[in-house]
């Protein structure tokens, strides 16, 4: 008789975890033991969990790279032992999280499942239990003894998504993200539907490799009209920093004068890596496709095609710890490492 499939549930905080303070009326987190206790249904599920929780639960608000290295640990030292992982975690940051962890995590076999919940896991109409228990479903999920999902994933409200494609959209909503540019890969009703055309595809027979050190000298700049050449010089006067990303109108535009080409382009001499995306919700950038973005292409700027903005700044952390020669930066990174842009 085959053994049962183990999942690791790893709690980072989150409103799932929180109940509220009765003097001041906010959310705090609270013992991780309660919240299981909350959850009887886990009992019925045909997977054996077990749990591992921050030593100081977070609000997500406060993840940082040194956080998302604590759980790129956690996988990493369980990984032999789990078939799955679900992490739960504060929504506000979760597709920043769960795009690092696409990057962090090379090599993956086994499904990393973020979820959480916009109402905390004791209140009367939570969308915590169903968040929940689907996600270890799916991470239970399995094909003639191996993992179905092997890859960084985000569940929530009946949908699972690719992590490093998603955006949170709504604060009060329990549909709280989306993933624009690509399809949902499992969506929860009576039954589990799949679409395993969609799923990331395992390339390498290599094992899982854990990259914890992310190079945040990175800045994100929202284009508008009226920046200043002081705004945007001042950005590109901050001490070591190393990449911007540049969310630009449309399909890729920016402004085309003087001032704004020639600061953007010294820069990139300097070994500034720049890169292009849309501040659209949806959609992909194409330099060039207008006159207002083939100036930007002229000079070097990396086009972040259809990527997600949480997903780009993300990536440049990563790659910026690769010691990646600078005649390469932009093709690697026009390049998809984890399914995140076209």
């Amino acid at each position: 008789m085959p053994s049962r499939v183990k999942i690791l549930l790893i709690y980072t905080g989150g409103t799932i975890g929180m109940k509220k303070d009765f003097e001041t009326g906010a959310l705090k987190a609270f013992n991780f033991s309660k919240l299981l206790q909350k959850i009887p249904e886990l009992k019925q599920l045909d997977c054996e969990i077990e749990t591992i929780s921050f030593e100081n639960p977070i609000d997500s608000s406060n993840m940082n790279p040194e956080k998302w290295a604590e759980i790129a640990t956690i996988i990493e030292d369980n990984y032999s032992v789990f078939d799955g992982f679900v992490v739960l975690h504060g929504s506000d940051t979760m597709s920043y999280s769960a795009s690092a962890l696409s990057f962090m995590l090379e090599n993956l076999s086994k499904p990393v499942i973020f979820t959480g919940s916009q109402l905390p896991i004791g209140d009367l109409r939570t969308d915590a239990k169903e968040n929940l228990i689907t996600a270890i479903q799916i991470a239970s999920l399995q094909d003639n003894g191996q993992a179905l999902i092997k890859e960084v994933c985000l569940y929530f409200e009946y949908k699972l998504y690719r992590g490093n494609r998603t955006t949170k959209i709504n604060a009060e909503d329990f549909n709280a993200f989306i993933s624009p540019n690509y399809s949902t890969l499992i969506e929860s009703g009576v039954h589990l539907k799949c679409f395993p055309e969609l799923f990331l595809p395992k390339t390498s027979l290599e094992g899982l490799k854990v990259q914890k050190l992310l190079n945040n000298h990175v800045v994100i700049l929202k284009m508008y009209p009226g920046i200043s050449s002081t705004v945007l010089e001042a950005i590109l006067d901050i001490p070591k920093l190393e990449g911007l990303v540049l969310e630009t109108y449309g399909s890729g535009n920016a402004p085309t004068e003087d001032w704004f080409l020639t600061a953007l382009k010294k820069a990139i001499s300097t070994g500034l890596h720049i890169v292009n995306v849309t501040q659209c919700s949806g959609g992909s950038v194409s330099m060039g496709q207008y006159e207002t973005s083939s100036a930007l292409k002229e000079i070097g700027v990396i086009s972040g095609k259809d990527i997600t903005t949480e997903a780009a700044i993300t990536k440049l952390m990563y790659l910026l710890e690769q010691n990646i020669e600078s005649s390469d930066f932009k093709t690697i990174f026009e390049t998809s490492l984890r399914g995140e842009m076209i």
